[in-house]
Formats: structure tokens, C-alpha cells, sequence
């Protein structure tokens, strides 16, 4: 006779079989499980020797040198005086003795005595005469926010939120002729050395070809998804890079207005972009705190230098060196081509840097948001003027920032465009001698780097 198996639901029997594992592991589920020593042994060896390699190395070699040390004291022999045989010790010892006191410092040993290094100064500045403001010029209705000179020297663009491009004569500071046709604030001007074209980059997204023969647009380069903020002319080959807030970087054909290459690979704005003739031939600034070199040929990027916390709003070429510099809130950087090796830091310029200009005689000016501008030297970084730009009478002081500047041909005007919608031009003060305007230099006091 067969028992009848009693029947549960699902629900009563899920709950059994939870009983019965709970009471099976209650005992045990408060503590943890074996340790395993072979393994606690290898973990912290590994750390160990990841972090305090250096020491252990250190520790070793004090060891070495103790035992070295003391069988030294036990090989001692005296004379008949009850002196030490010192012969003897000096052939093997760290530091050997020296009758006249001093302590002398062994080269054919493995270990050598720590010496205090003398510390390092800096190299005095090369002396740069004082920049003084000799001409304002007024005619644009917004911020002027670009200027470009031309390679015969004769005169200089601007572009502006007015959206009118005004050229103008350098010398005498007349209005020679305005261009119209940008639809939003123009960002970026490049008058071509090889062609009587004057490029322009705006806010409206376009970039425009204006020969200056008739004073009319040419062609169009369309491609961007947003504002344009910068271009540069390659100076060999006939090839126009524009960047912007798509955070892109174009390459276009001159002639047939091909996009040629889109570099791509900054994540924010791009603010600045530089071009040269010898490699990277392309730099880029950009707000995501990158400086990025690229390889025109190949359409990539070859390096990405990280080293500035803050956004860059702007790069630019030594014109005689293989270098180039960087403005950022944090600090002014110089970099050596063609890998970007950091050189140093220029500090001190404490403010939203815009723009930076070099000229020939080594003379580096950054101009920021408040409007001052900072004069230095580019060899030494030392900082010799600084100066604050006057607004223009009716405007308020917060209306003194300084948006593009720019060396002319010959190096010795400096022409910068500024928020109260003037372009003022510096020139080097004639009457300024080493006497009259001393370099404060104090070599002893050393810039400490910033980490």
C-alpha cells in the first residue's frame, strides 16, 4: 500500500527550502572566509614594490654601505701610537679621509657622497624698450574682434560685430574702404601673401573670399556647423584652415573650395588655430584645455598636449625660433616644434588672456579680458611692462578688453583691437634708455613652478 504524497503549493515549498538554507548557513554567515596567506603574502609584495620601490632601493643601499662601514672598523689596525692605520682605510671607503679636514669625494666608487647642487638662476633679461599707446582709431559700432596686417605693410584689416570688414591705412590710420556681406560678428581675418585675397570667418558660419581688386566676394567655403572663431593660411601651399565652435577644424582648397580634411578630435570650441610651413603644420587651442599638432598630410592629429587646466584661447609661432606659445587663464606657455616639448611657464598674467603676439626682437604681448596687456621677454619670461588700456571717453571701464592684437610687418607696431570698439596702436618709447627704464631682475628669487 502506497502513501500518498502530500501535495504543497509552489508558494509553501519556495519558502521551506529558504527556511532550510537560512538554518543551514546561520551559523556561519557572520564570518568571513579563510585567508589565504600565499596570496596576502604575494598582494602586498606587489604593492610594496609598486609604491616604495625607490625606498627599498634607498634602504638597500644604506644597508650596503653600513656593512661596508663596519668591516672597515673590525679590518682596523693601530700603530704603535694607538692612532688608526688610516692608509689602509681610505682605499676603501666612501668618503676617505682628508688630513686638511675637508671632506673629498671619491669618484671611482659605486656610491657617491650627496653634494648640495648650486642652485640655478635665472639668465638676465635682455632689455626691450617700454611700449606707449600713439594712436586710436575709432569708425567701428561693435567690439572689434579680429585684425590682420598685410604683407606689404601698407595697411591693416579689422572685422568686427558690426559685421563690417574696415581696411585701413597703417600709416596715417585713415579708412581706405569697408566690406560688407558678413551677416553675424566677424571673427577671423588673413590677408593671403600670394594672392590679392583677403579672407574672413564669422559668426554666421561662413568663410569668405574677398579679392581685393574689385572688393567683392569670390567664393564661399561651406562646411561648419557652427560659429567660426579663427583661420590661418598655410604659407606655402595654397590651403585655408578655418576651426569654430563645432569643434572642428577644416582644411579647405583654396582654389576649387574643397574640404580637403575635417580635423577632428577636440571636444569643445576651438578658439585658435596656426599654420607654418614646417611640421606640425597645424596647431589648434581649443576650451577643452588641449593644444592639439596635426599632420596636414594625413588629416590626424600627432600630438595632444594636456599640460594647461584652463581653456586656450590662443597659440601663436615665434616668428624667427621653431617654437610656439599658448594663453591660457592659468598660465602663458612656450612649447618647442615639431613634438611640443614644454620649455616654461610665463605667470603672472592673471586674467582671461585673448591673444598673444611675438615680434622678431623677442618681444612676447598677451592682451586679456580687463584689458591689460603684459610685455615680456621671450628667452627669460621675464615680465618688463605692464600695461592697462584706456578706454575710449563714453565708455564704461568694463568695456576694456582687448580681443586680437597683432605685430606689423617690421615688428616695431603693435596693433590691438579692443571691447570699446576702438583699435589702438603701440609703439616702442624712443626716448627710453636701460637708465631711464632699469630691468628689475632679481636673480636670486627664483619663479617656483606650479604643479
Amino acid at each position: 500500500m502506497t502513501e500518498e504524497v502530500q501535495r504543497h503549493s509552489v508558494h509553501t515549498l519556495v519558502f521551506r527550502s529558504l527556511k532550510r538554507t537560512h538554518d543551514m548557513f546561520l551559523n556561519s554567515q557572520g564570518s568571513l572566509p579563510p585567508v589565504d596567506e600565499l596570496a596576502e603574502k604575494i598582494k602586498r609584495g606587489i604593492k610594496s614594490r609598486d609604491s616604495y620601490s625607490l625606498v627599498l632601493d634607498k634602504v638597500k643601499q644604506s644597508k650596503s654601505v653600513r656593512s661596508i662601514s663596519s668591516e672597515m672598523k673590525q679590518d682596523r689596525t693601530f700603530d704603535s701610537d694607538g692612532n688608526a692605520d688610516i692608509q689602509e682605510q681610505t682605499e676603501t671607503s666612501v668618503v676617505p679621509y682628508n688630513s686638511g679636514g675637508a671632506v673629498a669625494v671619491q669618484q671611482n666608487t659605486t656610491i657617491t657622497s650627496i653634494i648640495p647642487r648650486k642652485a640655478p638662476a635665472m639668465p638676465k633679461p635682455k632689455w626691450h624698450a617700454p611700449w606707449k599707446l600713439y594712436r586710436v582709431i575709432s569708425g567701428h559700432l561693435g567690439w572689434v574682434r579680429c585684425v590682420t596686417v598685410e604683407p606689404g605693410n601698407e595697411w591693416f584689416a579689422t572685422g568686427s560685430a558690426d559685421r563690417v570688414i574696415k581696411v585701413w591705412e597703417l600709416a596715417t590710420g585713415k579708412l581706405k574702404v569697408s566690406l560688407t556681406g558678413h551677416i553675424s560678428s566677424v571673427r577671423g581675418l588673413a590677408v593671403s601673401p600670394r594672392h590679392p585675397y583677403l579672407f574672413s570667418c564669422g559668426e554666421d558660419r561662413q568663410v569668405k573670399c574677398w579679392d581685393l581688386e574689385y572688393n567683392k566676394v569670390i567664393r564661399h567655403y561651406h562646411g561648419h556647423l557652427s560659429a567660426v572663431y579663427s583661420l590661418a593660411l598655410h604659407p606655402t601651399i595654397d590651403v585655408l584652415i578655418t576651426a569654430g565652435r563645432d569643434a572642428t577644424a577644416r582644411v579647405w582648397d583654396m582654389r576649387t573650395k574643397a574640404n580637403v580634411h575635417t580635423l577632428t578630435g577636440h571636444t569643445n570650441t576651438i578658439a585658435s588655430v596656426i599654420s607654418q610651413a614646417a611640421e606640425p603644420q597645424v596647431i589648434t587651442g581649443s576650451h577643452d584645455c588641449t593644444i592639439r599638432l596635426w599632420d596636414l598630410a594625413a588629416g590626424k592629429s600627432i600630438a595632444t598636449l594636456t599640460n594647461h587646466k584652463k581653456s586656450i584661447r590662443a597659440v601663436t609661432f615665434h616668428p624667427t625660433l621653431y617654437m610656439f606659445a599658448s594663453a591660457s587663464p592659468d598660465n602663458i606657455k612656450q612649447w618647442k616644434c615639431p613634438e611640443g616639448v614644454f620649455i616654461q611657464n610665463l605667470s603672472g598674467h592673471n586674467a582671461i588672456v585673448n591673444c598673444l603676439a611675438i615680434n622678431p626682437e623677442g618681444v612676447l604681448v598677451s592682451g586679456a579680458d580687463n584689458g591689460t596687456l603684459h610685455c615680456w621677454d621671450w628667452r627669460t619670461g621675464y615680465n618688463f611692462q605692464r600695461l592697462q588700456a584706456p578706454v575710449q571717453p563714453g565708455s564704461m571701464d568694463s568695456e576694456s578688453g582687448i580681443f586680437s592684437m597683432t605685430f606689423d610687418q617690421s615688428g616695431s607696431r603693435l596693433i590691438t583691437t579692443e571691447a570699446d570698439k576702438t583699435i589702438k596702436i603701440y609703439k616702442e618709447d624712443d626716448t627710453a634708455t636701460e637708465e631711464s627704464h632699469p630691468i628689475h631682475w632679481r636673480p636670486e628669487i627664483l619663479k617656483r613652478r606650479k604643479y
